[in-house]
């Protein structure tokens, strides 16, 4: 039994014993204790006033005092108005610190049988990943890294937009101006080199629509009739009947880009288990229009169109079939989501997407649901907000969108810049010091994205991320790589911190040394919780919160000076497991952490 429950129970023995009422236990519960007031839990007494018949701070007294006499893990209270705040005994921490360093993974959690699936990333293969897809590939990854550590068994996947008339824009501009021109010839990375075709289109696109509109066209026509636009409408076409010449140079810069985007998610630390291509996809779904048409779940228009009414479900018609009998993106979806089932058989099904597309994935659910499929009530939309930097908004026809290949680059240079400033790569070779700042930047990054809930919008600064202090990552980086110099000298002056006759001869706590213990002892309900609620930011939040109490805990408490042997190895034993946890924090956020600075 874990020591709130036991508390728990011994509550609801006092309302019994004290004020002779029988309580249900499920409604008796203790909160942490706010930082500003001395205890670690506390029950609040105000909701229960009309069964103890007595003012707030009696009330509290009272039942603080039985738990005393009654419990040998409670070593004091106090109560403030009516909260019933609860410290508890040095031993029963000690005791509690002794059990997580005897074991070899003191935070497992147990494995389950349930099965999930995370989609992310789901980039278009007509330009390079930019700063909104780092959020996205960075919470996809951490969250599936944190669905592992709950036990659930995951499969990352990956949908990639590879077909439709964005990607024929990229095709018909270098038709039209790329002179044979390949990664290779011009040194380009292969994505950057269809994205920027996408550009050029986008800039002939509106030229041509200007000549139109200045020969009298209304704008909308103009936008229609552009050479351009019908060329990529033709070559859309092609492709879909397959025309060799159009399919050849479709795989021939599709592969330029897979190429590009591998270099880049290496270097982003996020892999996948499995893809899926629209091109493969996009047909599917079909099937299931026809199968909602006979079991009443679709209509179809006099046009020839099929319909869904979701207005029992609180939202309006949708389309999922044109009167051509051509698809659009939710019929497609529809057919993803039982493939995805049949090649895995989730429990859950997890799509890591903006939040522009909150209303495409109600209504991909809701009718779901309608068709009864067995997966229904198993998906999820992981929606987050977008990204901003100090400039503005970001947008890819324009080219002003701020390449994660670029940006990563750019935190390198940020991370040596400051790094070197600071001096914490004395007696680094060259080769060290250029990975110290890969695995700084890279954190910097990572962290600054994944802190902020996904559910909020948010602005990246790049120089406030790289900051060695306050909530970043190189300050959680810098505190492990500061443990591990501390276990490296208690390893040369031969200090047996793990000697259990040395701890035992420990009984009493400094506060910084107990706030340390209660924390470490936090780890597997945080983890639980940010599995449960599909939020890596709790995470980091907690990787912040512990790394902050540890550097209280080292200007405060001296460890090598300290006078008692017992101490000195108790003090470097508690520093060894709270690198411990942050190496495994950080690794479930997908950042590494490193072993000096």
């Amino acid at each position: 039994m874990d020591i709130s429950t036991k508390i728990t129970r011994s509550i609801h023995d006092a309302f019994t014993a004290v004020f002779a009422v029988e309580l249900p236990e499920q409604i008796l519960s203790l909160q942490p204790t706010r930082k500003e007031f001395e205890g670690t839990f506390t029950f609040v007494v105000f909701p229960f006033l009309k069964y103890t018949k007595k003012s707030p701070e009696q009330s509290g007294q009272e039942i603080g005092n039985y738990l005393k006499e009654n419990l040998e893990e409670v070593a004091t209270f106090n109560v403030v108005k009516g909260f019933l705040n609860i410290s508890l005994t040095d031993h029963y921490w000690l005791v509690e610190f002794k059990a997580m360093t005897s074991s070899e993974n003191p935070f497992a959690l147990p494995q389950t049988k349930v099965k999930v699936m995370v989609e992310y990333s789901s980039p278009n293969t007509n330009k390079p990943l930019h700063l909104g897809h780092l959020r996205n590939n960075f919470l996809g990854f951490s969250l599936s890294e944190i669905l592992k550590a709950n036990g659930h068994h995951v499969v990352k996947s990956n949908l990639v937009n590879d077909r439709g008339i964005h990607i024929c824009k990229s095709m018909v501009a270098y038709q039209e101006f790329g002179k044979g021109e390949s990664p290779e010839s011009s040194g380009i990375k292969g994505d950057h080199l269809v994205g920027k075709y996408y550009v050029i289109f986008d800039a002939a696109y509106k030229a041509e629509v200007k000549v139109l509109m200045e020969k009298g066209v209304e704008e909308e026509k103009a936008k229609k009739e552009a050479p351009l636009m019908c060329k990529a409408q033709e070559m859309l076409v092609l492709w879909e009947k397959g025309d060799p010449e159009t399919v050849s140079l479709w795989k021939t810069m599709n592969n330029w880009v897979y190429e590009g985007f591998d270099a880049t998610y290496k270097r982003m630390g996020v892999d996948f288990d499995q893809m899926y291509y629209e091109s493969d996809t996009y047909l599917l779904g079909k099937d299931m229009v026809e199968e909602g048409l006979q079991k009443g779940v679709f209509y179809k228009k006099e046009n020839g169109s099929v319909w869904a009414d979701l207005s029992d479900k609180g939202l309006d018609e949708k389309l999922v079939l044109r009167s051509d009998g051509t698809s659009v993106y939710i019929t497609q979806d529809m057919g993803t989501a039982d493939l995805k089932y049949r090649d895995h058989k989730n429990d859950k099904s997890i799509y890591v997407v903006g939040n522009e597309q909150d209303y495409h994935f109600d209504v991909l659910f809701k009718i779901l649901e309608k068709l009864e499929r067995p997966y229904a009530k198993g998906l999820h939309h992981l929606s987050y907000g977008m990204v901003d930097l100090p400039s503005g908004k970001m947008k890819s026809r324009e080219g002003t969108v701020v390449d994660a290949d670029d940006l990563m680059a750019e935190m390198v240079e940020t991370a040596r810049r400051h790094t070197q400033e600071l001096g914490k790569i004395d007696g680094f070779s060259e080769q060290e010091a250029e990975a110290l700042y890969e695995i700084l930047a890279l954190g910097a990054l990572k962290y600054f994205l994944l802190k902020v809930d996904p559910k909020k919008r948010m602005l990246f600064n790049p120089e406030e991320s790289i900051e060695f202090q306050g909530n970043t990552g190189p300050f959680i980086q810098y505190t492990h790589a500061r443990i591990r110099a501390i276990l490296r000298k208690a390893e040369q002056i031969e200090l047996d911190f793990n000697n259990p006759s040395l701890l035992n001869k420990v009984a009493e706590l400094q506060e910084t040394e107990k706030n340390l213990i209660v924390l470490l002892l936090d780890y597997p309900q945080k983890l639980k919780t940010a599995g449960s609620e599909y939020s890596p930011s709790l995470i980091a939040q907690y990787m912040f919160e512990l790394a902050k109490e540890y550097n209280r805990f080292y200007a405060e408490i001296p460890i090598f000076s300290e006078a008692k042997e017992q101490h000195r190895a108790f003090r470097v034993a508690l520093s060894a497991q709270v690198a411990q946890t942050i190496k495994a924090g950080m690794k479930l956020l997908g950042i590494e952490v490193p072993e000096k600075m």
